[in-house]
C-alpha cells in the first residue's frame, strides 16, 4: 500500500495494491501494523459506520469538538464520493484550508483524516456505499459542523448546487467564522 501525506499535515490518502484476474480482485484496506508504520504515530480504530446514498446527496461539513474529536479513515465500497476534509486546528498552518479527492470503488483510494478535521463527502452516482471507521465514539453533544457552501472555505463541490440534496439540520450548519465563537 501506498500512503501519500496530502498538503494538509496528519491527511494522507492511501492507495492499496490491488490483485486482480479474471476472478475478480483482492486487497488488503487495513492493515494496523503496516497503516500505523507509514503515518508514523498509533491510530486504533473503534467504530466503523457506513451509510447509502443517491447521487446528490451531500453530507458534512461534520466534526466532533474538544475530547470526542475523531480521527477517520474513509472509503467508497460502492460508487464514487468527491470526499473533502477542512483543517479546523486553529494552532495549524494550514488552519481553513480543505483537501478534496474523488474516491471510488475502482481505485480503492482511501483517505485518513485526523482528529482537528472537518468532513463531508458529496455522492456522485446512486447506491453509493461510504465506510469510515473511527478512533473516537460519535457523542451527539460533542457534534458540530461548517455549512457546506461557506463562502470563506470556497470548496468547489463540481456539482450543480441546485441539485445537491442536503438533510434538515446540514441545511442549519453556521459558516466557517461562526462555527468557532
Amino acid at each position: 500500500m501506498l500512503i501519500e501525506e496530502t498538503h494538509l499535515k496528519g491527511c494522507f490518502v492511501i492507495t492499496p495494491k490491488i490483485f486482480g484476474d479474471d476472478r475478480g480482485y483482492f486487497f488488503e484496506s487495513y492493515n494496523h501494523r503496516d497503516f500505523s508504520t507509514s503515518l508514523g504515530f498509533e491510530t486504533s480504530f473503534i467504530q466503523d459506520n457506513q451509510s447509502k446514498s443517491s447521487s446528490g446527496v451531500l453530507r458534512g461539513l461534520h466534526y466532533q469538538k474538544g475530547e470526542f474529536a475523531q480521527a477517520k479513515l474513509v472509503r467508497v465500497i460502492k460508487g464514487k464520493v468527491l470526499d473533502v476534509c477542512v483543517d479546523i486546528r486553529k494552532d495549524s498552518p494550514t488552519f481553513g484550508q480543505s483537501f478534496s479527492i474523488e474516491l471510488d470503488e475502482l481505485s480503492q483510494k482511501q483517505l485518513f483524516i485526523p482528529r482537528g478535521f472537518a468532513h463531508g463527502f458529496l455522492v456522485m452516482e446512486d447506491n453509493t456505499i461510504f465506510s469510515y471507521k473511527c478512533d473516537n465514539y460519535y457523542n451527539k453533544e460533542a457534534e458540530s459542523g461548517i455549512i457546506y457552501n461557506d463562502s470563506t472555505l470556497n470548496i468547489d463541490w463540481n456539482y450543480p448546487e441546485n441539485q445537491i440534496i442536503l438533510s434538515e439540520k446540514d441545511k442549519q450548519l453556521p459558516t466557517f467564522e461562526n462555527a468557532f465563537k
